[in-house]
């Protein structure tokens, strides 16, 4: 730690500097430019407004911990700053006054990550905080992060007094941090934290873990934390579980799934927990090793804030005998999210987890089928199978086999997308009467519309099955047998005989009102999904808009070309927003940092192949200019694309499949508008606001303009 703080990283009066966590972050990373850790001022910064936009960084307690890795920092480091008045990090209790900005190089080696855990573990005693508040000096403060002063606040007034008198669940209702931690935990705060698990003291129990709790044990949690970048909330919500644990009279281990790696809880702990805690916000590893134990599954940031509650949920789920079988892999998008999520933001995340699945299905099938257009033309659809008439020298036979492996993918395309719903609301229960929901409705003629009804009930009827008391004997085979026996028969029923048939009617005319789009019914439908799929760049409006076109695409391969327009527009419109940055980033270089200018020529790659991700890194640095101007282009590019009647048999690709693109060269005209309309939005905006002092040169430097990170 000695290494990565000194008093020049300090600053005590934050606020005279900064009144925003933006301000904030920049006058901290001022200092370690200064230093020498950070190369990249602007790049680094947009790294941490990055991470911050995943998650707000601020903590109940009055402390804001913004941090990233960054590939402009040249060794790990550490800036701290305290505000009088406070700075907010979107905390639930309001502003921090504390505010550690951390710096990981993108390659950071363990031990320095292990450091950075081990302070990340001190933020939660509330000695170490006072003390901070109390400190008089940056080489006090310094010496304090260091470890080499005691901990004991002083006399001296804070700049927080009621900081740790507001906050009893975090604060002094709490054991000393020594007392409360396992062995694995209690190390001295200058000796750095291992990656891996606390240790409990007893951690070879003799007892089934099916049945209830001895009377004379307490009651045994396992728990895993992790965050995305695996610095801070990961080893705070650890901490935060362990104090909480040892207050409530309860054992818990916890592992660690940091990125200093992390040692795997030992079986026979697992099996004889009584209970089970995941406080994350990326998937858990190995997340199998917990089935059949009752589960409660949050964000990282509840395990920090509300430990207490976290041990009274799954308490009360064993005491109800709720279990959870815990999937292989966890889907991409996690169902659950953290508690006082409304039911939209869920939703979204349950669509995004079947959407997602479906993704490599659409782009194998759907290429295949466009390739078999492409080389036997419409009538390929009307080849017999390849089984009974296939000759090795004729290119109808080859152009038929093509189709018709696209034909078999595109199959899945419901199923997969019905099945992956469930699983992301159920887990790995919900697979199967997700898949049998979504063959149901493609057996109807339901449709996208139908696999969309299927796994969302497939996943509500899992949910309301786990949630009933099961006896102890019953509990092994509930995931393998009883639970998809019964979710399967009423998700067949309700989807054969209640609402199948209004949705296949439903379908049937979605689909006979795409094929007959014209006119500017088609110009409005084309701005619309322009729009969606700029406004998150990939996000979840981008990929209902991806998911519809790919649903009428895959109702109609026998030629009509409806939906084949809506497929061309989403697909143009998808690739302006990085074409655009790239486009900005070269006729006017000066506006844009170095690491956008860098990527700003990858986009132009991305862009053509179709990747709007590719736009992410500008807009997470500046949102409000960059999103709307991509907008703007999306709606330009998806009302052309539409006017001119151009025509996509393929769901991806990008400039690759221009010669399965009806008027090929209009669509390319279409995307080139909208880009030049972006870009030159961007470039407007960005010229507008360089007129701050902050951006003006400093003697000695290049006419290199600095961008500032936008609010």
């Amino acid at each position: 730690m000695s290494q990565m703080i000194s008093a020049e990283l300090v600053d005590l009066d934050l606020d005279l500097a900064a009144d925003s966590k933006e301000a904030a972050a920049r006058a901290l990373a001022e200092r370690m430019v200064a230093l020498g850790r950070v190369s990249d001022l602007d790049g680094f910064l947009a790294d941490v407004a990055a991470r911050e936009a995943q998650m707000p960084t601020g903590l109940d307690g009055g402390i804001g911990i913004p941090h990233c890795r960054s590939a402009h920092v040249t060794e790990p480091t550490l800036a701290f700053g305290r505000s009088a008045t406070g700075i907010d990090f979107g905390a639930p209790d309001g502003p921090a006054d504390l505010i550690f900005l951390i710096a990981a190089p993108a390659g950071a080696d363990d031990a320095h990550l292990s450091i950075l855990s081990a302070l990340a573990r001190r933020l939660m005693d509330t000695s170490f905080t006072s003390a901070l508040r109390a400190a008089t000096s940056p080489n006090e403060a310094a010496a304090l992060i260091r470890g080499e002063q005691d901990d004991a606040p002083t006399d001296a007034p804070t700049p927080r007094s009621d900081a740790t008198e507001s906050r009893p669940d975090a604060t002094a209702s709490r054991p000393d941090a020594t007392e409360s931690r396992s062995d694995a935990t209690a190390a001295a705060p200058e000796t750095p934290a291992g990656p891996g698990a606390s240790t409990p003291k007893d951690p070879a129990p003799d007892f089934a873990p099916d049945h209830d709790p001895a009377p004379d044990r307490p009651f045994r949690i396992v728990a895993v934390t992790s965050c995305p970048t695996g610095i801070a909330h990961t080893y705070m919500a650890a901490e935060s579980l362990t104090r909480a644990g040892h207050a409530e009279g309860v054992e818990i281990t916890v592992e660690t799934q940091g990125s200093a790696g992390f040692t795997r809880l030992d079986a026979a702990v697992i099996a004889a927990a009584d209970g089970v805690i995941f406080a994350h916000d990326v998937p858990v590893r190995d997340k199998e090793r917990f089935a059949g134990k009752p589960t409660v599954d949050v964000g990282v940031k509840a395990g920090v804030n509300r430990p207490a509650e976290l041990i009274a949920e799954v308490r009360g789920k064993a005491a109800r005998g709720e279990i959870t079988a815990a999937g292989a892999r966890p889907s991409p998008v996690e169902a659950g999210g953290e508690a006082g999520e409304g039911y939209g933001t869920k939703l979204r995340k349950w669509l995004m987890s079947g959407v997602s699945y479906m993704v490599p299905f659409v782009a194998a099938g759907g290429l295949l089928i466009a390739l078999g257009f492409a080389i036997g033309g419409y009538k390929v659809s009307e080849a017999p199978s390849v089984m009974d008439h296939f000759l090795w020298t004729d290119q109808t036979s080859w152009a038929a086999l093509l189709f018709q492996v696209g034909q078999v993918a595109f199959k899945f395309l419901v199923p997969v997308l019905a099945g992956y719903i469930a699983y992301g609301m159920a887990d790995r229960p919900g697979l199967v009467p997700g898949f049998v929901g979504g063959a149901i409705a493609l057996d109807i003629k339901a449709g996208f519309l139908g696999g969309l009804a299927a796994g969302l009930i497939a996943g509500a009827v899992v949910m309301a099955i786990q949630k009933v008391r099961i006896p102890a004997p019953l509990r092994g085979i509930m995931p393998v047998v009883v639970i998809p026996l019964i979710s399967s028969a009423i998700v067949g029923f309700l989807m054969f005989l209640v609402i199948g048939e209004p949705i296949a009617k439903l379908q049937s005319a979605l689909t006979s009102w795409l094929g007959g789009l014209s006119g500017a019914n088609a110009i409005t439908l084309g701005v619309i999904l322009g729009l969606m799929m700029c406004f998150d760049l990939g996000g979840p409006l981008n990929k209902v808009a991806y998911a519809f076109a790919v649903g009428g695409l895959s109702n109609n391969a026998t030629g009509a070309d409806g939906s084949f327009k809506v497929m061309a527009a989403v697909m143009a419109a998808g690739m302006v927003p990085p074409l655009a940055m790239a486009l900005a980033t070269t006729v006017r270089g000066r506006l844009f940092t170095a690491a956008e200018r860098e990527n700003g020529k990858a986009a132009w790659v991305l862009g053509a192949s179709f990747v709007t991700e590719g736009a992410i890194p500008f807009a997470a640095a500046d949102p409000l200019r960059v999103i709307p101007s991509a907008m703007a282009g999306g709606a330009v590019t998806g009302a052309l694309s539409m006017a001119f009647g151009c025509t996509l048999q393929a769901p991806h690709g990008g400039v690759f499949v221009v010669p399965l693109i009806g008027h090929a060269f209009l669509y390319l005209l279409a995307i080139a508008a909208g880009t030049v309309v972006s870009a030159g939005l961007v470039v407007l905006l960005k010229g507008l606001r360089r007129t701050g002092p902050e951006q003006r040169e400093a003697p000695g430097e290049t006419a290199e303009p600095k961008v500032a990170v936008a609010a």
